[in-house]
């Protein structure tokens, strides 16, 4: 039988370009310069590369949901690609593109099947009409926008046509659009969602905010709000400048006006209002949506920013997905070559690459069970694995608790060794041995994780020529402050920052004279380099604790990666 050849329009327009293609996905924040457009996670194969004016070629978008906001900003700025093509379903650019054409900035999404992919990724130009591709001087047949039929209800029409106020009837036609995409046939109702746009990665997600906040939007379901980008009520005497502080600050203001809830962490599955198992939700927040996902057994899509204030101002999501009993299945069994006696680094590192592994599929981790994780080892495994796919969730056998539900016979199956444990982890270790700046929080320490550090450290002063950094959500520091873990950190020398987190940071509160980092988190040691500029290293936190003591990690494998 012959292959189709053949790619299908997602959001409609015409653009031509120079290719710019990937066979790896791409998190536009973190891994996009929104000032510039040039590529800068350098883990990536196309770091370095500019993606303004380019036809931008990649299977699917991965990691953070906050990479529609960025899109956006390219947009109203001239320096977004001219068209997207991916292989496989997306949300989190197709958002982007579709508010950015709210704002009158098209940007066309294709989606194509395996052999057209490869013949317009082999390509040096792309010219996109609305029924026609053509790569060099090959013609690829464009199919039109396959619209599934939505069904609304009474309700949802009411909103659509305006009677809950202009911004739930602008929610709801953006709802109804990525609905249609996703091939959702009605909307679902969810009990609260988590804002992820509060964080100021660019003007656009002010912009975003602030146009619905003017239109009267206001949350319908209880609401709460990932870290922003300053702590709110310090940052001027941080010494952060106004041309950043008082938009990020107004940009959570907006949110607050509309009726979230300030609780600015990136951890809201810590938080006492965190969903129970089958609830559905509508959050946003990679980490969070795959920890919810996983670990809780509710339900939630990863829904990119600007839906994530749709879902909250509707009360309603696009019934598709991992909301769905068949797309929470394993797709890819992942057996685990667990070393003996593994220190806390071995869980971030094992997420990392079983995202590496399982780049657009839900993953079963095996071999894992005995090594008993805690809710801290599953939350930094969680974290890294949504920095390097664009899965919702994963399963852990013996674990998790859907994972008993997984029926593999005829699952491809895959495994992590002990070498390739130690080629990742030497990737993400490398850097100079004298460190900096130590990094904890990534995403938002536990109060747990906090006890942790201060029984490391046990009162012990850390070195002058090093700063050590915990973030932390609010309520957790409040915590940490009546238990006396707070100060007991404080008498070591720790500096606890809540609202922001380390994936958010910027200088004044990053020490500007830091030039290595040494980080617990898995997913700020692949962030980091590129939000940061500085080498910024993965180890455990007894190493972490170790270099805030001396200032110095040399650069080893970890004791049971030695053989």
């Amino acid at each position: 039988m012959k292959e189709h050849c053949t790619a299908r329009t997602i959001l409609g327009g015409a653009a031509e370009g120079l290719v710019l293609a990937s066979s790896e996905a791409l998190s536009f924040w973190g891994g996009v310069d929104p000032a510039t457009g040039n590529i800068i996670d350098i883990h990536h194969p196309l770091h370095g590369e500019n993606v303004t004016g380019k036809i931008l070629l990649m299977p699917s978008s991965r990691g953070s949901c906050t990479g529609s906001g960025v899109l956006l900003d390219l947009a109203l700025n001239n320096r977004a690609p001219a068209a997207l093509i991916f292989s496989e379903p997306e949300d989190v650019l197709t958002l982007g593109a579709l508010v950015a054409e709210i704002f009158g900035h098209a940007i066309p999404v294709l989606r194509a099947d395996t052999l057209a992919f490869a013949v317009l990724a082999s390509a040096q130009r792309i010219t996109i009409t609305e029924t026609e591709i053509v790569a060099d001087r090959q013609p690829i047949q464009l199919l039109p926008a396959q619209v599934s039929a939505l069904e609304l209800s009474e309700s949802d029409t009411a909103m659509l046509e305006g009677h809950s106020g202009p911004a739930a009837a602008q929610a709801m036609r953006i709802l109804c659009a990525m609905a249609a995409q996703q091939g959702a046939h009605q909307l679902i109702d969810v009990t609260q969602a988590h804002i992820d746009g509060c964080i100021y990665a660019s003007p656009a997600n002010l912009t975003f905010a602030q146009t619905m906040a003017d239109m009267d939007g206001k949350v319908v379901i209880p609401t709460s709000m990932n870290a922003i980008s300053v702590d709110h009520e310090h940052w001027q005497s941080q010494g952060v400048p106004d041309h950043f502080g008082t938009p990020a600050a107004k940009l959570a203001d907006a949110y607050v006006r509309m009726g979230c809830s300030p609780t600015f962490t990136c951890a809201p599955y810590l938080l006492d209002t965190a969903p129970s198992s089958g609830e559905a939700v509508g959050w946003s927040e990679s980490n969070a949506v795959i920890f919810a996902n996983s670990v809780l057994g509710a339900r939630t899509a990863k829904h990119p920013d600007f839906l994530d204030l749709c879902i909250a101002l509707t009360g309603r999501a696009p019934l598709s997905g991992v909301y769905l009993d068949a797309h929470r299945r394993a797709r890819l069994v992942i057996d685990v070559d667990r070393p003996d006696e593994p220190d806390g680094a071995f869980w971030p590192l094992i997420g990392y690459i079983a995202g590496l592994l399982a780049p657009d599929r839900i993953p079963l981790l095996r071999g894992l069970a005995s090594a008993r994780p805690s809710r801290d080892d599953l939350k930094a495994l969680c974290a890294a694995f949504g920095t390097t796919s664009a899965a919702p969730m994963l399963h852990i056998e013996g674990v998790t608790p859907e994972a008993g539900n997984a029926d593999v016979q005829d699952t491809p199956h895959t495994i992590i060794d002990t070498a390739l444990m130690t080629s990742t982890w030497q990737r993400l270790n490398a850097g100079p041995e004298q460190i900096d700046l130590v990094a904890i929080g990534s995403p938002h320490a536990s109060l747990s994780e906090c006890h942790g550090l201060a029984d490391a450290l046990d009162g012990r002063p850390i070195h002058p020529a090093v700063s050590v950094i915990l973030t932390v959500g609010r309520e957790t520091k409040s915590r940490m402050a009546n238990d006396g873990t707070l100060s007991r950190l404080v008498a070591s020398g720790v500096t606890t920052v809540s609202d922001l987190c380390w994936c958010s940071i910027s200088e004044p509160v990053f020490p500007p004279t830091a030039k290595t980092v040494l980080t617990d988190s898995g997913k700020y040691a692949h962030y980091g380099p590129g939000l940061s500029g500085r080498s910024v290293r993965l180890g455990s936190l007894a190493d972490c604790v170790e270099a805030a003591l001396d200032g110095n990690a040399p650069q080893r494998l970890p004791k049971w990666l030695e053989t």
